[in-house]
């Protein structure tokens, strides 16, 4: 390659930008709490802004980028998260599992009440949990339990060694979106390089390796289920598929969307495929008791809980202001009818190609976030993976903006300010708005 001063220039300026961010990535893993708010929102701008300028501006290879991508992950590599106390359950129900006890039929709170001394660090793991995870039975399905009982088997006794096993995991299921991500990419013909706008996001990066949530590795088996199914190799994109759906249930929304895509004769055999292994994972942990469990726990997110919403905290806002009504408890009726309409619109178009496909769960997926009573930063990144097959950026301003959501939880209490969801959503319903615009202007044109 011949390289010329500004191709130097443009080189080093990134490789600068790569150290800088791997220190504030160290700041963020092993000096941040989060209710240290202005810390946290100025090492997340500058890290967004650098990410931004090299894949805006540069025009680093790919190589780098790739190389860059798994250091930033590495710099957690020995910390424990700072912003979420989700992976005091994980622990917990891997060493559960080990003990020979279904995650599903016991809640942390019973045992720790009828079995104080079950398994090692039982008090620490409770107590770090906190009170909300730990009166409810596990809503994580069969795959996302794997990692869980890895963990426990390589590191039995240790917190920390356990965290250091599930954060490798989710490093590699990361490497595999790159990998397939590219894959799909090549297959489209679009440019292999706009994975990099999922791979670097510092929301990514912070939230599936940082944090350990797990969307990461439902997106790896979803890629590869898309990237197979582009393929028309539609047995091993059933089994993938159905690997996603057993880490989170999210990527159900897009059974629906395939009909176009495969016809009605195939998608019988892939929906029962994608059904019958779905099923299968779950055969070690079934029980009558366990299907009342676990939907009444999955339940609970659509009448119960409540954290940085959108449309949701308006519709709640005007009825409670006009009527005096309170539609938690109906809202599970009233995403599924919202979700269900969205999809049939989209099905209209009777549209089979793999680029529509995306865009169509991208549509869909984007309706159920935003009708969501509870969005957590993390669950935003399945939009960011979308949104590398499209056109639109909102999602990735959104991908900043949600950081303020963080801005809820002080040292002692959790309290959402409308200022600070303001601040988040409508730079992004602006961005969203006005992009819808442009492309509407554009095709008329």
């Amino acid at each position: 390659m011949k390289f010329n001063r500004s191709t130097l220039n443009s080189k080093i300026t990134a490789s600068v930008i790569g150290v800088l961010s791997i220190i504030l990535y160290i700041i963020w893993g092993y000096d941040l709490a989060r209710f240290e708010h202005s810390k946290l929102l100025l090492i997340y701008s500058l890290l967004f802004g650098g990410y931004y300028f090299v894949l805006k501006c540069g025009n680093a290879e790919e190589y780098w980028l790739s190389t860059f991508a798994v250091l930033f992950r590495l710099t957690f590599l020995f910390t424990l998260p700072t912003l979420s106390q989700d992976f005091y359950r994980f622990i917990w129900d891997g060493r559960l599992i080990l003990e020979g006890l279904n995650p599903y039929l016991y809640t942390p709170n019973e045992l720790i009440t009828s079995s104080p001394k079950l398994f090692s660090e039982m008090n620490i793991l409770h107590s770090g949990m906190r009170g909300l995870n730990a009166k409810h039975f596990s809503n994580y399905p069969p795959i996302h339990q794997i990692p869980f009982i890895i963990a426990a088997l390589i590191s039995k006794h240790s917190i920390f060694g356990s965290v250091v096993v599930i954060r490798v995991i989710l490093i590699s299921a990361d490497l595999g979106i790159l990998v397939y991500g590219k894959k799909l990419l090549k297959k489209l013909q679009l440019p292999t390089r706009s994975v990099y706008w999922f791979i670097l996001n510092p929301l990514v990066i912070i939230e599936l390796t940082g944090n350990l949530h797990f969307e990461g590795l439902m997106l790896c088996f979803f890629i590869m289920a898309l990237y197979f199914i582009h393929s028309k190799k539609w047995y091993i994109a059933s089994i993938t598929m159905a690997l996603s759906i057993a880490v989170k249930l999210v990527p159900i929304l897009s059974l629906p969307l395939i009909l176009n895509k495969l016809g009605w004769k195939k998608i019988v055999r892939f929906y029962s495929t994608t059904g019958g292994v779905f099923l299968i994972l779950f055969l070690p942990f079934f029980s009558f008791k366990f299907l009342e469990n676990y939907s009444a726990t999955i339940g609970l997110w659509f009448s119960n809980f409540e954290f940085n919403a959108s449309i949701y905290y308006f519709l709640k806002w005007v009825l409670v202001e006009v009527k005096g009504l309170n539609i938690i408890n109906n809202m599970g009726a009233v995403v599924a009818t919202f979700v269900t309409i969205q999809t049939i619109f989209q099905l209209l178009h009777k549209k089979k190609e793999t680029k529509a496909l995306l865009l169509m769960i991208f549509w869909v997926l984007c309706g159920y976030y935003f009708i969501s009573t509870t969005i957590h930063p993390w669950y935003i990144t399945s939009l960011l993976m979308l949104s590398v097959f499209t056109k639109y950026k909102f999602i990735t301003l959104w991908s900043y903006t949600i950081i303020f959501s963080y801005f809820a939880y002080g040292e002692l209490e959790i309290k959402e300010s409308g200022f600070w969801l303001s601040l988040e959503y409508i730079p992004v319903i602006v961005m969203l708005v006005w992009e819808l615009y442009s492309r509407k202007k554009l095709k008329h044109h």
